[in-house]
């Protein structure tokens, strides 16, 4: 029989033995498109999964960014956050009220080689901050 759990897919394609627990770390992040941190993933997994600890998120969270089954975005040394699609997109990062959103219509360079003037690139990723359309409608509120 065949496992058609998306989640139990994209282990597999990453070559990384599937556990209930990657599982559900997975498919949290493939079905909560919020960028979420390893703390919000844990406060919401705890309840579904009691056995779960921050330790085994964050470091599956880890191996999944090393095997290419999700995006790891550093926004600044206080936060870290994923993402579990990984297909090529752009990110930005609203200053104001802290949201993650993709901007799938802006990718990184696809020109890039593996091999780029002697540089072995493994991975690319393109971000932007900045201030979201919803949070520049409420400072235009304010000073009117």
């Amino acid at each position: 029989m065949m496992n058609t759990d998306p989640a139990y897919k994209k282990l597999i394609e990453c070559g990384i033995r599937p556990s209930i627990q990657r599982i559900e770390i997975l498919r949290y992040l493939l079905t909560h498109h919020t960028h979420p941190t390893v703390d919000e993933i844990f406060v919401d997994l705890k309840k579904r999964v009691p056995t779960v600890s921050r330790t085994t998120i964050y470091n599956t969270l880890r191996m999944f960014s090393e095997k290419g089954a999700a995006f790891m975005i550093t926004i600044d040394e206080h936060r870290v956050c994923y993402d579990g699609t990984t297909e090529p997109h752009a990110h930005f990062y609203c200053k104001h009220c802290g949201k993650v959103y993709d901007f799938h219509e802006m990718q990184p360079p696809r020109n890039v080689t593996s091999d780029m003037e002697g540089f072995h690139i493994e991975d690319a990723q393109l971000y932007y901050k900045g201030i979201c359309p919803a949070c520049q409608h409420t400072e235009e509120k304010k000073i009117s």
